[in-house]
């Protein structure tokens, strides 16, 4: 989906302000403990059992937290298998032992690389005595958003073409932006990004090549 913003110059006349494997690594604060009393085997749980993210699009990233929790004795996690495209893990470097009653956390980063619904689930082995399901992630990925500038501007008399030119500070420096003469009074920039201000101007040149100084200059905002 394109989205075009308007502004509008003097010289220039409208502005159109018109994102598999899984990786472990780093862990701090899981250390080892005594085994339950009377040797009575620990209980894993994993939460939540399912992550959802929701729509995240392309280029973006979107992260949840989920939980181990040891119960009845200290239960040692020795790996996990996983799957998914666009999903990493981070927060855990195998093996590790959560103590009886504490919680350790890992986190999810969902950054889907295509549009479209990306499932995965992680599957972690342990010395616990229940077997623990794998826990499921779900999503989706959207197409990211494209802004445009559009250029416009009234026709300067006894002239051959236009130059277009754009600065990300204002007042400039400038970089121009049209390889050839601009032979009609319009000029689309395909090339913005979202969140950034850019500054415009353009001059008109005649027959013998002689280029006029800049307009004024104009400001366009990208959402």
């Amino acid at each position: 989906m394109r989205v075009i913003h308007r502004f509008r110059l003097c010289f220039l006349g409208g502005v159109l302000a018109a994102l598999a494997m899984l990786t472990l690594a780093g862990c701090s604060g899981l250390s080892s403990g005594s085994s339950g009393s009377g040797g009575t085997p620990g209980q894993l749980r994993v939460d939540p059992a399912t992550m959802n993210f929701g729509n995240v699009a392309v280029g973006d990233s979107a992260r949840q937290t989920g939980t181990l929790t040891a119960g009845n004795a200290d239960v040692t996690v020795t790996s996990a298998v996983w799957d998914g495209q666009g999903y990493s893990v981070t927060g855990v470097v195998f093996p590790f032992t959560v103590p009886a009653g504490n919680i350790a956390h890992y986190t999810v980063t969902f950054a889907p690389q295509a549009a479209g619904n990306s499932s995965g689930r992680i599957l972690f082995t342990s010395n616990a005595s229940n077997a623990s399901g794998p826990q499921a992630f779900t999503g989706t990925g959207t197409q990211s958003t494209q802004h445009s500038v559009s250029l416009t501007w009234n026709p300067s008399t006894n002239v051959v073409g236009y130059n277009v030119y754009r600065g990300t500070q204002p007042g400039g420096p400038y970089t121009k932006l049209n390889s050839a003469l601009q032979l009609t009074t319009n000029y689309t920039d395909s090339q913005v990004a979202s969140g950034s201000t850019y500054y415009y101007v353009a001059t008109s040149v005649d027959s013998n090549d002689a280029e006029s100084v800049y307009s004024n200059q104009t400001q366009a905002v990208v959402p």
